[in-house]
């Protein structure tokens, strides 16, 4: 009897909490079942603020100079002062050198300079002296200067060993001149397979015309000392090739536009460090027409353990010609 007095009180309870559930406000229409909201005011506008440091960050991002544009604007020599730095020379011998200009040195200077810095530290004499050479690759419109490996043969050699180098040939005759002259390896297609096992390495790789063909196995093992005619690797003149990289040095074009080489080193005298970075200078501009005018940006000397020194480079630009400059405008 107590239970089925209590079905039409919790039946009554029910219906209240459904009646309680639905209930409406001026600014919106609910239900349990859907809701649909409307606005009777106005969108608040956006704040100035915001839009003030959106200009600004765009002005900012406008006023932003690349490393080019410092560096052309440092070298007007009519402002008072360089520009993003404190003077044009410090009045001091102690001062922070991020606040003035890299001082530039003649050749000379800058090699007494390296050796004095040797012996203060007391280190090694015969350590390597490096020159950094920044290139301007551009010519014509968009076009660039492809990077390139250079090989030249130093007027004062400083190595004392010679390079190895492999002769790629069939030829029985060439075979023997290349022997004559001081081939480390000669052979023909035969090396292919030894080269790839690393059973047979070399310095450089040098061929006849005639075996070139063969030779595309090795495309993706030698890479850059693959034989090409480009580098003066492929031809038929066998002890002229030998002669240039038996005791020549090699060098290439890195990140897009620098050249990082070996000159010298320290315990070779003055005028033979300046005679070899002549020599590299010279070689280098081979790779542009000297009618777009100077190749060669910045040039560093620095030994194994010193700092790097800025120095003056002009007088080893080539100069181009009455004849070559009327060649390049034909």
């Amino acid at each position: 009897m107590e239970v089925a007095g209590l079905q039409p009180v919790l039946s009554h309870c029910n219906r209240n909490l459904k009646k309680q559930t639905r209930f409406s406000c001026p600014s919106s229409s609910c239900t349990y079942r859907s809701c649909n909201f409307v606005r009777f005011y106005a969108a608040p506008a956006t704040s100035s603020k915001a839009s003030k440091k959106e200009k600004e960050n765009e002005q900012s991002k406008s006023k932003l100079i690349t490393k080019e544009e410092l560096e052309e604007k440092r070298k007007d020599t009519s402002r008072p002062k360089p520009y993003g730095l404190t003077a044009w020379k410090p009045t001091d011998d102690v001062y922070v050198a991020c606040y003035y200009p890299k001082p530039l040195l003649g050749v000379e200077t800058a090699i007494d300079m390296l050796k004095t810095f040797q012996k203060l530290d007391f280190t090694y004499e015969k350590q390597p002296v490096y020159a950094e050479l920044k290139l301007d690759m551009k010519l014509e419109k968009k076009k660039k200067v492809d990077p390139f490996v250079g090989y030249l043969k130093y007027p004062y050699p400083f190595s004392t060993e010679a390079n190895k180098v492999l002769v790629f040939t069939e030829n029985p005759g060439d075979a023997q001149i290349a022997r004559d002259n001081g081939a480390a390896f000669v052979g023909g297609s035969e090396f292919v397979q030894q080269i790839l096992d690393d059973e047979i390495q070399a310095d450089f790789y040098i061929a006849t015309p005639e075996i070139v063909p063969k030779l595309t196995p090795l495309k993706n093992k030698l890479r850059k000392k693959f034989p090409k005619s480009k580098r003066g690797s492929v031809g038929r003149d066998i002890p002229k090739m030998l002669q240039l990289f038996k005791t020549g040095h090699e060098y290439l074009v890195e990140k897009e536009c620098l050249v990082q080489t070996k000159i010298a080193t320290l315990d070779m005298p003055r005028e033979h460090i300046a005679a070899n970075l002549d020599a590299v200078i010279k070689d280098i501009c081979t790779y542009r027409p000297l009618s777009y005018g100077p190749f060669v940006e910045r040039v560093i000397l620095t030994s194994a353990t010193s700092e790097a020194l800025f120095i003056r480079f002009q007088q080893f630009l080539p100069q181009e010609t009455e004849e070559s400059a009327s060649k390049t405008s034909d």
